[in-house]
Formats: structure tokens, C-alpha cells, sequence
């Protein structure tokens, strides 16, 4: 079973993040993902970036991910 945790253990495992938040009841999953590498990129690529961390439990385990992200200084200003 898909559990937040795990899911925000491979986040951090493939993105240099600051702070990554997941909530999910198992199969519905919300990620909060605060990382450097996010800026100057428009949200499509920061949720690319996200899904290549995921890599293949996006398409096998994972059925629904939202997602907010943000840089840390987007953070810090209540993004």
C-alpha cells in the first residue's frame, strides 16, 4: 500500500528539497514540496521535476498526487 510517507521519502530521495509535506488517504495524495531547484520554472516543470522523483510509482502505484510548489522564498512569503 501507497503511504504518504513513503511517497514523500522518494520525493526527497530524487529532488534537493527544503521541506516536503504529504497527506493522503491511500489512494488521494496532497505534497507540499519546497526545493531551490524550482525556480525560474513555470508549475508544469516544477510538477515535472516532482514526477521524475517519483519516477515509475507515478504511473504504477500512484493514482492521484495534487501538488503545491513552491521555492523557498515563495514559501517563506506564505506562497
Amino acid at each position: 500500500m501507497v503511504t504518504p510517507e513513503s511517497i514523500k521519502h522518494s520525493i526527497e530521495g530524487g529532488l534537493a528539497c527544503q521541506h516536503v509535506e504529504v497527506m493522503g488517504d491511500g489512494e488521494h495524495f496532497q505534497a507540499l514540496v519546497v526545493s531551490d531547484e524550482f525556480a525560474g520554472r513555470n508549475r508544469v516543470q516544477r510538477h515535472q521535476l516532482v514526477y521524475a522523483a517519483l519516477g515509475d510509482r507515478m504511473r504504477e502505484e500512484i493514482h492521484a498526487l495534487s501538488m503545491r510548489t513552491l521555492t523557498p522564498q515563495e514559501w517563506r512569503s506564505g506562497g
